[in-house]
């Protein structure tokens, strides 16, 4: 597994874009996924063959290697092709839980 990846992180694919599909969808091919995936990219400068990264959150964390990715759809990867963008910090409470006693 990548080293620090955690349920909650936001992490980058790189994807590989392979046709124009419509005016604002483009079809591209990440890495280990094997099924096919269409973006909204409003653009028109994406040609064929240009890399794209995308950004989600992890969702669950499989096997040792195996990561799921949110990117709108939940989209399984080897944790080889994910790069850590931001590690999830959870919100900090700033009074106490329980009240003090009077």
């Amino acid at each position: 597994m990548a080293k620090g990846i955690n349920i909650g992180d936001e992490v980058a694919i790189t994807a590989t874009v392979q046709r124009r599909v419509t005016d604002d969808h483009v079809s591209v091919s990440i890495p280990s996924y094997g099924q096919p995936h269409s973006i909204v990219d409003r653009t028109t400068e994406v040609t064929k063959g240009q890399h794209i990264e995308l950004i989600g959150n992890v969702t669950h964390l499989l096997d040792k290697n195996r990561v799921t990715v949110n990117l709108g759809v939940p989209v399984t990867v080897d944790a080889a092709v994910v790069r850590l963008v931001n590690a999830y910090k959870p919100p900090t409470r700033k009074k106490p839980l329980v009240d003090k006693p009077t």
